[in-house]
């Protein structure tokens, strides 16, 4: 299986058509995102929004995916295409990169890789950023098999228990000490404490491949046993998706909706370091 990740040198010395997306995003920051990118940016670098472009108006969660035509279509509109190479990054280490990668290849699109340590990694090897805007005609994305799989409130509500469950926030939030957004703290009942910065060494790079595997396999992923990824609105959740897929693991089944649905429409809750059990009425 290909690396969902890309180096710097590797994109430097990509000869290949390529687009490159800017996807910084901040929880508590949502707009700062764009003055980042305008303050610099990767050369030739799109900025991809992910309220605006990686999300529906409308649907569970805060930030509900919109239809598969309806994203191919953005896509062609800022000029990212099927023959590219279409390369992610963010400054969080691939936070809401991953998301990215994931909707990209849930229509079909397996050219996509994410910077891994992101603009800072770029920077550090002495490669320089701009302030200009890039122009680029539309181009053609084709919806085609996804690489994907994903599920509603209900169904993982039927699955309680009978898959691996793994929630990506941080661990504060998944003990329900903090919720700095939604409007219950706690996790689903069952689910683990799998932040997405453990995926990370301390310089914000991906962790390699067998020291994922290693984490995933004390978490009890099993290849034979699905797994299900969420967080707070389905964006990093992704993250453990990439992560799982470097590792050599099957792709897990994201929950879109993740706690923002959760939790809003009355789910079960779960408080505390343990996994908690599945209610009864379930």
């Amino acid at each position: 299986m290909t690396d969902p990740i890309i180096s710097v040198d590797e994109l430097i010395a990509y000869d290949g058509p390529i687009g490159i997306a800017d996807v910084r995003w901040y929880l508590d920051q949502p707009t700062h995102g764009h003055f980042a990118y305008h303050a610099g940016h990767i050369p030739e670098a799109v900025y991809v929004n992910l309220e605006v472009h990686l999300s529906d108006s409308n649907g569970p969660g805060r930030h509900p995916l919109p239809t598969r035509q309806a994203f191919a279509a953005t896509m062609e509109g800022i000029g990212f295409g099927q023959e590219q190479l279409i390369v992610a990054y963010d400054d969080r280490g691939g936070a809401t990169a991953a998301r990215l990668w994931w909707m990209l290849r849930d229509i079909g699109h397996d050219g996509v890789r994410v910077l891994d340590g992101g603009i800072a990694a770029w920077q550090s090897a002495g490669q320089a950023i701009e302030t200009d805007l890039p122009t680029h005609d539309p181009a053609t994305m084709t919806v085609r098999r996804s690489a994907t799989r994903q599920l509603d409130r209900d169904e993982l509500s039927s699955r309680l228990g009978a898959v691996t469950l793994l929630d990506a926030r941080e661990p504060a939030r998944y003990r329900g000490e903090e919720e700095p957004i939604d409007p219950v703290a706690g996790h689903i009942p069952t689910a683990l404490s799998a932040s997405m910065l453990d995926n990370l060494a301390e310089d914000e790079t991906f962790l390699g491949a067998e020291q994922l595997r290693e984490r995933f396999a004390r978490l009890g992923v099993d290849a034979d046993r699905d797994t299900v990824v969420y967080c707070g609105s389905g964006v990093t959740a992704c993250h453990n998706a990439l992560a799982m897929v470097r590792a050599g693991l099957p792709d897990p089944i994201l929950y879109p909706g993740s706690w923002s649905d959760w939790s809003a429409t009355g789910g079960a809750v779960a408080l505390g370091a343990e996994p908690g059990e599945v209610a009864s009425s379930q």
